[in-house]
This record gives C-alpha cells, sequence and structure tokens, in this order.
C-alpha cells in the first residue's frame, strides 16, 4: 500500500551551522537500522524519504523507532498529479483508517511544486468536495479533526499520508560523546540508558555481581537488558563490563554499620565506575538515581555518596516520578527483565533501617574500618567485558555459578 516512508528530523532546527553534522549523522544511523531490507533513501535538507522498493512498511518503521534525532515518521502513498487520481486514492485510505467509523476530517496540502496551477487552499477544498460523497462518515472540522489527509503535491508526483507518528526524537545518539552507566537490574537504570540515548550520548554499561552471594539470574537480568538496550546503540552493539564486587560487599556487610552500608557500597561502586569509564574514554557516569526515591537518592546521600569521584555523573530521572520511569521501561521492553526476582548486590541484605542523611565525616570514618583499596583495584583489574547485540542471545545463567567460572569456562 505504501510508497515510502517521511522521516522528519527531531531539534535539528537549533543546531545552527552545526545542522549538517547532526543530520548526517542521523542518516547513518538509519541506514544502519535499515541495512537488512533493500531499500533506497532520498534526502532533503531537513527531512527524508526512504523509498519501500515493495518491503512492508510496518517493518520499517519498527527500526526506525530505535533510531535516536528523529521527530516523526509518516507512511506515504504516491499516486499522480491529478485530482481525481488523488481523490481516489485518499479514499481508499480513509476507509482502510476509520474501518467506516463516524470521522471528523480536514485536508491539508503543500504545494511544493509552485508551477502547480492550483493553490494548497483550492486543492484542498476540491478534494474535500470530492472524497465525501465517497465516504459518508467524514464531517469537516478544521479546527481539531480527528483525521487529517495531508498531501504534498511534487513535480513527480502526489504524496499522501494521514498519520504522523512520533519517534524518539533528541538527538543522534553518539553525538553527544559516551558515557558509563551503572546498571543495576532494575526498572530505573535501564530507562536512564535509553534516555541517554535519546540525548545522543553513546553509553558502555557496568554491573556489579556479588556471585556466589547473588545469584548468577542476577547477572543474566542485566545481560538481557542490555541485550534490548544495544538495539538503540549504533551497529546495534553496545558494550556490558561485569565488575567482580563480592569481595568488597562482604568486607562492607562485617565490617560496615548496618545503617551505613547502602552509603559505604555505594561509595566504592562510584570509585570503581570513575576508573572504568576513564579506562574506556568516557566522558561521564550516568545512574538511574530519581530524587527521594530510596534512601541513598536523597540530596544528602547522593551529595556524600558523589563527593568520592571527579568525574561528571549525570542522574536521567532525576526528576521522575516512578509511575513515568515504569511506562518508559514497558515501551522500551525491559519492565518485565527488571522485575525478575533475582536479586542484586543492591537489594541483597538491605538493611532495615537505612540512614538517609549521611555525612561525608561518618562515612569516611567507617571506611577506615577496612583496607578497601587494594579491593577496589582488584575489582578494576578483575573485570569481564561482553559485547551484546539483540541478535545474539548470551545465556550466562546454563554456564556456571559465578561468572568468572561462566565465562572462562
Amino acid at each position: 500500500m505504501y510508497e515510502r516512508i517521511l522521516v522528519r528530523y527531531g531539534d535539528l532546527n537549533l543546531k545552527g551551522k552545526n545542522k549538517k553534522v547532526f543530520s548526517d549523522r542521523i542518516d547513518r544511523l538509519i541506514r544502519e537500522k535499515l541495512a537488512a531490507f533493500p531499500v533506497s533513501y532520498d534526502f532533503r535538507h531537513d527531512r527524508m524519504f526512504v523509498i519501500l522498493n515493495g518491503v512492508e512498511s510496518d517493518a520499517v518503521m519498527s527500526r526506525l523507532d530505535r533510531v535516536s534525532g528523529l521527530y516523526s515518521y509518516s507512511p506515504i502513498t504516491k499516486c499522480a498529479v491529478d485530482l481525481d487520481e488523488i481523490a481516489k486514492t485518499a479514499v481508499s485510505m480513509i476507509e482502510r483508517k476509520t474501518g467506516g467509523k463516524a470521522t471528523t476530517f480536514k485536508v491539508e496540502t503543500k504545494r511544493a511544486d509552485k508551477q502547480y496551477p492550483q493553490t494548497s487552499q483550492e486543492v484542498s477544498r476540491e478534494l474535500a468536495r470530492r472524497i465525501l460523497p465517497s465516504c459518508p462518515n467524514l464531517a469537516v472540522e478544521v479546527h481539531d479533526p480527528e483525521l487529517v489527509l495531508s498531501i504534498e503535491i511534487r513535480p513527480e508526483g502526489a504524496y499522501l499520508f494521514t498519520e504522523q507518528i512520533r519517534a524518539m526524537g533528541g538527538y543522534p545518539v553518539g553525538i553527544g560523546g559516551k558515557g558509563l552507566l551503572m546498571l543495576s537490574g532494575g526498572i530505573d537504570s535501564p530507562v536512564a540508558g535509553y534516555l541517554a540515548m535519546k540525548q545522543g550520548v553513546e553509553i558502555e554499561c557496568l554491573h556489579f555481581e556479588s556471585t556466589p552471594l547473588t545469584a548468577i539470574e542476577s547477572v543474566q537480568k542485566a545481560i538481557d537488558i542490555v541485550e534490548i538496550l544495544s538495539d538503540y546503540a549504533p551497529y546495534s552493539k553496545m558494550k556490558l563490563h561485569l565488575v567482580p564486587f563480592e569481595p568488597i560487599h562482604q568486607k562492607i556487610i562485617e565490617h560496615i554499620p548496618e545503617s551505613f552500608i547502602i552509603t559505604v557500597m555505594r561509595r566504592m561502586m562510584y570509585r570503581i565506575a570513575e576508573k572504568v569509564a576513564l579506562r574506556h574514554d568516557c566522558l561521564c557516569v550516568l545512574n538511574g538515581e530519581s530524587i527521594g526515591q530510596v534512601a541513598s537518592q536523597t540530596i544528602e546521600s547522593m551529595d556524600t555518596i558523589g563527593s568520592v569521584c571527579d568525574v561528571l555523573v549525570l542522574r536521567p530521572l532525576a526528576t521522575y516520578d516512578k509511575i513515568d520511569i515504569i511506562s518508559v521501561a514497558r515501551k522500551i521492553g525491559t519492565f518485565d527483565i527488571s522485575n525478575r526476582a533475582f536479586e542484586d548486590c543492591c537489594t541483597v541484605y538491605l538493611p532495615k533501617n537505612p540512614v538517609i542523611r549521611p555525612s561525608r565525616k561518618l562515612a569516611l570514618h567507617y571506611e577506615t574500618f577496612f583496607d578497601y583499596e587494594p579491593l577496589v583495584t582488584a575489582a578494576i583489574e578483575g573485570v569481564k567485558t561482553l559485547t551484546l547485540t539483540p541478535r545474539e542471545h548470551f545465556d550466562i545463567a546454563s554456564k556456571g555459578l559465578v561468572v568468572k567460572e561462566a565465562l572462562d569456562a
């Protein structure tokens, strides 16, 4: 039915002289995501057409949903620049769209071919006059219609569409540099990673695993989440760095007062994340913290925990409500994975009464209760890195109970 898809870029009109850099990056991302299809392209200065060449439009649009920097897209039908032919094509599209249900509509025409003899308004009025007798379920509503029939008159033909589908928006992934996402396996951090990519930040992921203190299935959760997130990444590939955190985890449980366990644990994680970020040329560390959501995410906690590192820390979810985070998690397909009942090192052995306003002074004092620096160094040196894609599932849970043994097997 559809001949092509009209793709509109996102906030590139804000970019001035850098606009071409952004649009070129988006064009490359689109080609990457659609590489499996025999489609062709018609690039314009502020938009592009994906010419389907017989490919099913839904399959192409599903892949466009993984391209950041796109504002919207519309599946388009092409016909001859003849009012009778345009009206006939429009009636067919409207019947399929409405199913005969009573619908308000209007016609909007863009006369890109300035040599065409009638004005845009005249074309719209004439087409509405020809369409209405064949579609008795339609009623004209020019201010707030349920259906807008959009028509572009060009020298090579007329292009018709009835919907504008919102895309990811934001900026093309990678244009904003690279960051390291602290990925817990819960609901929040995958959403933070998605939103960072939406704004142009390429990400690598860091997961703190405490096997066998925690189940290997908690690591599988992180792997499965990264496989989903990787579909939004350049070339649909993403690195997951697995930190052997169990030795540090044990020492914290043994030596740190219960109320400060989470504070000190998070401080250790930040120290490690900073070092790993620098090793992999990441300009920032990202996480899924949301102000006030849990004890470690009060302003005071964030200040005390974040004070151990100098690298920029970004919190894409800082002001999000949980219900909005869950909504995005469902949309991108990570919610059900995050809800699997396997605890990671952030949720196992949670204190009953964690401190909500920890001071830096007390945190530093408690950290003198054990020699953590050699453990942090060993954890960094013991990092295992996986490169994951949505096309090849990696099953670590079937390979062993401890990450090192499973990956070395």
